[in-house]
């Protein structure tokens, strides 16, 4: 990845009335990454997202594109998918791809041969003459992937991509999306949906109630975050022993025990001990979860709040 930025975001903040949508918040968006905007409905992060593509002012702050203030010709370098979905519906899929590349500055016959490859590699090749409204919900989004692909953008935002997607059609918009950033497109990747951001993202920044919470790397997120709990399975369903080191508690479900441990545990000494009762099939010490770290922050943030 390149060292230098390719979007800056300085103590942007936006308010509607007495409400502060989105406070204070700066992040660096690194060059060819996929970039976790990370939190629940409501925490802000259409609101950014907005102000960074100028539909909205923000109230105070600085959006920096490579260094400089963004203008409209920069938004050329940037594609958009928003949440709420918006399509020509009687027009057809390809004259719809065509139409909205040439918004872009993309020639007519450049964009024509760029929407037919788009078409074949989302397996939409036979619905290329047909009206977009005789596609499924689905279908329509994958069109509009395609639509902001398609320029051949730097800087690519996905405000919830994979709204009213099947899980086949999931993973085959996020094998493009990492493919598009193997190209050296950067990418924003906005969702509510943890789980999914885990699987794709390079960095995240975690948001609530319009607030910074948390970002970085995720690596080294997850790597510096301490582990809480261990997994384990006896051969003979064997119960792990009473009093052992750094666990906090155990309860056992499915068959699986789980140990909560203190911070600093010594998982090898811990794994000796529960070996002394018996032969272990199964020993997980997995880091946190996205979504036990992104509860775990906003907890001692609400706590500083009401302190």
């Amino acid at each position: 990845m390149n060292s230098q930025p390719i979007l800056s975001l300085q103590s942007v903040s936006k308010s509607y009335g007495t409400i502060k949508a989105v406070s204070d918040i700066s992040l660096d968006i690194p060059k060819a990454s996929i970039y976790g905007f990370l939190g629940p409905n409501g925490a802000g992060k259409t609101t950014t997202i907005r102000s960074i593509m100028g539909i909205l002012m923000y109230d105070s702050g600085n959006i920096l594109i490579d260094g400089q203030p963004l203008t409209r010709d920069q938004l050329d370098r940037v594609g958009y998918l928003p949440e709420e979905r918006g399509l020509y519906r009687k027009m057809k899929c390809i004259d719809q791809l065509v139409f909205l590349a040439e918004l872009k500055s993309v020639p007519r016959k450049v964009a024509r041969k760029r929407a037919e490859e788009w078409l074949e590699r989302l397996e939409l090749s036979d619905w290329a003459e047909k009206k977009v409204d005789a596609l499924s919900k689905g279908m329509q989004q994958k069109i509009q992937l395609a639509a902001t692909f398609l320029p051949e953008p730097e800087l690519v935002i996905l405000d919830e991509p994979f709204s009213g997607l099947d899980p086949i059609n999931i993973e085959l918009l996020r094998n493009i999306i990492l493919e598009e950033r193997d190209k050296g497109c950067t990418i924003i990747f906005s969702t509510h949906i943890l789980a999914e951001a885990e699987k794709i993202c390079d960095s995240i920044c975690l948001i609530e109630a319009g607030k910074k919470v948390l970002d970085g790397n995720l690596e080294k997120i997850r790597k510096d975050y301490p582990l809480k709990t261990v997994k384990v399975i006896y051969h003979n369903e064997e119960k792990p022993a009473e009093g052992l080191p750094g666990v906090e508690n155990m309860e056992l479900k499915d068959g699986i025990w789980k140990l909560a441990i203190d911070s600093g545990t010594d998982t090898d000494l811990l794994l000796d001990k529960l070996r002394e009762t018996g032969s272990v099939d199964l020993f997980s010490a997995n880091r946190p979860s996205l979504e036990e770290i992104f509860l775990n922050e906003v907890h001692q943030l609400r706590q500083e709040v009401t302190a």
